[in-house]
């Protein structure tokens, strides 16, 4: 069983940056590939990015927010972290994270059998 919590949401300006946090609990969340995806209002949950668990920490993003996002991760903190950069207001939504109950770098939403809560992420034009 795997808990996540996020934090790190609110409300930026077009342009500015943010950065989520995603903390676990329990002792396996290095055996897990972690992922971030998004649901904005009225839309369906998308994929943003994953890492992986394995030794290099493979990383893959959605286009969208390719060269604008980047996501790590600190085992030795159960955290996953996503940067956000050149923010636009598209990119407003919750964002989630889960881990991943297949290894690799999953995109889809179905491969993943733990979530957090969501953090709210909003882009004022």
């Amino acid at each position: 069983q795997v808990q996540l919590v996020e934090s790190g949401g609110g409300l930026v300006q077009a342009g500015g940056s943010l950065r989520l946090s995603c903390t676990a609990s329990g002792r396996t969340f290095s055996t897990y590939s972690m992922g971030w995806f998004r649901q904005a209002p009225g839309k369906e949950r998308e994929f943003v990015a994953v890492i992986s668990n394995w030794s290099d920490r493979a990383t893959f993003y959605a286009d969208s927010v390719k060269g604008r996002f980047t996501i790590s991760r600190d085992n030795a903190k159960n955290t996953v972290y996503l940067q956000m950069i050149g923010l636009k207001p598209e990119d407003t939504a919750v964002y989630y994270c889960a881990a991943a109950v297949r290894a690799g770098i999953p995109t889809r939403s179905a491969n993943y059998g733990y979530w957090g809560q969501g953090t709210q992420v909003t882009v004022s034009a």
